[in-house]
């Protein structure tokens, strides 16, 4: 993910207190009184404390806990389900602990949608009528809003379901039914509570696959919850590890296994087959230059600086690895094609598992291609081994 991204989503000094009076209890938590102590003493339950964190625009931002540690509570904060103790919810800048009822609900029709765990989708209406619900509580009329939902319907792949209604469709295929209803509303942000939860584990593989795919062209900023490490490792952008309410880390999927905050991530951490949960887009090199040329001439005049090898394109797509000591002995109306070495590519959402043979019979970094043909970067083997190597 892009660092210099700008930041979306705010979250500063977020407390959530359940009881009759939360704000006479809130001093005691500021002063550090422990969850058990506050319960006794008050019989409030404090659901989160102190939580600051930002989310990046186009980012994948994952809030991972156990049940009880506050990750539902906290993604109903984002779209005001829930309105805080106390804290400041930022978007775009603004505080929308400020905004009035009625730009409240614009806002939630317009800034986000939701993914929820048991789909909920309405059993009386067609496929198609489901995923345009929410353009037509927006006032859009079917005319208008219908080749927008086939078309979302087609990118999660179901097309020609259209007319079928949800007791006809597997749980998998009521899942993308309720992903491509939040997509149809082109909100910016999807919020997503435990999406996949309920689906068998390969089924489930082939969502997080199919959003991972997806986010490439969407760019969504997404807030996925989870209670599952291995889904949050091979979703994320970054994670946000909740435990009792507190935020206990927050970092990249490389981070949380590499450089665990504590014995409670630690924990987690150890447990994971880092190979079946870490996917190539998680260690990959970004941004890697490719060489487009069919000839030696080309290639020379383009052979990117300072480099032994390159990742050959052509009009047809990736072609191979060209080595500059190969290409030095070549005649300038050479072909390439004879010169160039046969390395497989990775595409970003292959899991490690699957990479490692590859990358332990090549001399080469691979290159890491996208379901487009679109070279997303390289991966190195020493990356590979840096975070498969038991620490």
């Amino acid at each position: 993910m892009d660092n210099n991204r700008e930041t979306l989503i705010e979250i500063e000094g977020l407390y959530q207190i359940f009881g009759p009076t939360p704000n006479n209890v809130l001093p005691k938590v500021k002063a550090g009184a422990s969850k058990e102590d506050i319960l006794a003493e008050t019989g409030h339950t404090v659901g989160l404390q102190d939580i600051n964190l930002t989310v990046k625009r186009g980012e994948i931002f994952v809030i991972m806990g156990l049940s009880g540690s506050g990750k539902s509570t906290l993604i109903r904060h984002f779209n005001r389900l829930i309105d805080p103790t106390a804290g400041k919810i930022k978007v775009s800048g603004e505080n929308i602990m400020e905004l009035s009822p009625k730009d409240l609900i614009t806002f939630r029709r317009h800034k986000m949608a939701m993914v929820f765990q048991h789909f909920g989708l309405m059993p009386h209406r067609c496929v198609l009528d489901n995923v345009g619900y929410g353009l037509l509580i927006k006032g859009e009329k079917r005319a208008e809003w219908k080749p927008k939902a086939v078309s979302w319907l087609d990118a999660v792949g179901l097309s020609g379901y259209e007319d079928q209604y949800p007791s006809q469709l597997s749980g998998g295929q009521q899942q993308r039914v309720g992903l491509a209803r939040a997509l149809c509303t082109d909100a910016e942000i999807l919020l997503m509570d435990e999406a996949f939860s309920a689906l068998d584990p390969l089924i489930r593989s082939d969502m997080q696959e199919q959003l991972i795919e997806l986010q490439e062209n969407l760019q969504k900023t997404i807030i996925f919850i989870t209670h599952d490490l291995d889904e949050a490792l091979r979703l994320g952008d970054r994670i946000a590890v909740l435990k009792d309410g507190k935020l206990v880390q927050i970092g990249t999927p490389v981070d949380i296994m590499l450089h665990p905050a504590d014995d409670y991530v630690q924990a987690f951490a150890k447990d994971v087959n880092r190979a079946r949960a870490l996917s190539v887009q998680t260690i990959m090199t970004p941004n890697t230059e490719k060489l487009v040329a069919n000839t030696a001439a080309e290639a020379k005049a383009n052979f990117p600086k300072n480099k032994e090898y390159a990742f050959v394109f052509d009009n047809d797509g990736y072609q191979g690895v060209l080595t500059r000591e190969k290409l030095e002995s070549l005649e300038d109306e050479a072909p390439l094609k004879g010169a160039l070495h046969h390395i497989e590519s990775v595409r970003p959402t292959d899991l490690l598992q699957k990479v490692i043979p590859l990358s332990l019979n090549s001399r080469f970094d691979l290159p890491v291609i996208n379901k487009s043909g679109e070279l997303k970067g390289r991966l190195e083997a020493s990356k590979l081994a840096d975070v498969l190597s038991p620490k």
